[in-house]
């Protein structure tokens, strides 16, 4: 008797960030699984530009996710139109180099650590929030998991050098607040990870780094030997969305090919 085939996922997944990069990964490989994904990104012409190329019944929307009335009016236009949002993934997130250059601590100037942790920090909290209070109010249908992924990074948990004290914090406290929420997501039978990239070939790992052979030089301090690639993050969002990760919550899975083990 031939096996019996995993029906599809039909779930609304909302991605944060989802107009380039890992975001944009990340919307492609749920899609290819089935769920129908609402792209998210404050720019909505990447947001647009994704959706597009996902083809039907996918949507884009444009939001700040560090903007409190911003994150409420996301949640009230997908929800009214497509029902509810069974998987929340905040990828949206930002480094600031100023000059290109990373700060240090006794050159940083107050803004610049307040936007990080807006957009890192603050944007975490608003679209896990806003998600809790609406599935307390609206659980979701018996077999639909509810799922929430956060993005941390191996910055927050090394330190790193190629980063600002400001956007290390901020991750870390992503990290943090993960765990809080998952503590208070499961009565709902809602999971809560994060995951935290290591050096993964995006632009935002392109800014840390300059000059020829660069990322060749990285690479030699990462056991696998290779920068990490968009698709090895989506791969792991994926699994952690997956009914196959039902047991899984609170906790932080390590893309990084080996540069941070614990």
């Amino acid at each position: 008797m031939p096996a019996a085939t995993a029906a599809p996922d039909t779930r609304w997944a909302l991605v944060t960030g989802g107009g380039k990069g890992i975001g944009e990964a990340v919307c492609r490989l749920l899609a290819a699984q089935g769920l129908k994904v609402a792209v998210a990104d404050i720019d909505g012409a990447n947001a647009a530009r994704v959706a597009a190329s996902l083809g039907a019944p996918h949507r884009a929307l444009t939001a700040d996710v560090s903007d409190e009335a911003a994150v409420r009016r996301l949640f009230d236009e997908l929800e009214r139109e497509v029902g509810p949002v069974a998987v929340l993934v905040n990828v949206a997130g930002l480094l600031l180099l100023p000059g290109g250059e990373r700060p240090l601590i006794k050159d940083m100037t107050l803004d610049l650590w307040e936007r990080s942790f807006a957009v890192n920090a603050r944007g975490s909290f608003l679209v896990g929030r806003e998600y809790l209070a609406r599935r307390e109010a609206a659980p979701l249908p018996a077999g639909q998991g509810g799922r929430v992924v956060f993005f941390g990074s191996v910055a927050a948990q090394l330190g790193g050098y190629r980063s600002s004290a400001a956007y290390i914090a901020a991750k870390a406290a992503v990290l943090g607040f993960t765990k809080a929420l998952a503590r208070e997501s499961a009565h709902l039978g809602v999971t809560v990870n994060a995951v935290a990239p290591g050096l993964i070939d995006t632009d935002m790992l392109r800014s840390t780094v300059s000059g020829s052979g660069a990322l060749e030089a990285a690479a030699k301090n990462i056991p696998l030997g290779r920068i990490g690639s968009v698709d090895d993050v989506a791969a792991a969002v994926a699994y952690l969305v997956s009914p196959q990760a039902a047991y899984l919550t609170g906790v932080v899975i390590d893309v990084n090919g080996g540069y941070r083990m614990q």
